[in-house]
């Protein structure tokens, strides 16, 4: 009893990257959300839209269109016009994901309203299923679920090891291209300067105001 309760605190406290909402959208406006994900990560996600007339079919006007995209523009998910969908994929590259949704503009103005869960990591993973295919006791899915959570905290700790190098690189050739920039700035005053002196100095010159 000891152990479960141990392994059910590690599991509420480990976080597990999941984005579960409901939100507004606007006909003819664009909603994007995004979500950090790692290099071979699996992400799933689910989304439908709200009836606003419980027990009839959803009308034209609020069906929408969705796009899941990677960092660098790849399409893991295209919906067109459709009142509910789902995607799953891995992610091949890390970054930030971004899933878009679209509604078409109409007369009158309404509102669609979106239920969207999104989970990544070991928040992805459909334990029923793993628990039905092992046929494995309770505690030992607690088990599995823990392991799961500890190889995700160890490869997040790592993957934001990587970005912090990234900023730190960045920052630096940020501080080197500005000391540049400052040097030839101050270069460029100087040398103004001087062409303003010797402008002034050769015109007082010229009106006989300056002898030497």
């Amino acid at each position: 009893m000891n152990l479960r309760l141990i392994v059910t605190i590690g599991l509420v406290i480990f976080p597990m990257s999941a984005c579960s909402m409901r939100f507004d959208l606007r006909l003819g406006a664009i909603k994007c959300i995004s979500e950090d994900i790692m290099s071979n990560a699996m992400s799933v996600g689910k989304y439908s839209v709200v009836d606003p007339n419980e027990g009839f079919p959803v009308p034209d006007s609020h069906k929408i269109t969705v796009r899941v995209n990677s960092p660098h523009g790849v399409k893991h998910h295209h919906g067109d016009h459709v009142e509910a969908g789902n995607f799953a994929f891995t992610g091949a590259e890390p970054g930030d994901y971004t899933a878009c949704f679209w509604a078409p503009d109409h007369k009158p103005p309404v509102t669609v309203v979106v239920d969207f869960d999104w989970r990544t990591g070991v928040a992805a993973i459909d334990w029923s299923n793993v628990a039905k295919k092992g046929q494995i006791e309770e505690m030992e899915l607690e088990l599995k679920k823990l392991h799961a959570t500890v190889v995700s905290i160890h490869d997040e700790m790592f993957y934001l090891r990587e970005r912090e190098e990234e900023m730190q690189l960045l920052n630096r050739a940020t501080n080197s291209k500005m000391a540049t920039f400052s040097f030839l700035s101050l270069v460029v005053c100087l040398s103004v300067a001087g062409l303003q002196l010797w402008h002034l100095k050769t015109f007082f010159e010229r009106k006989k105001l300056l002898w030497i």
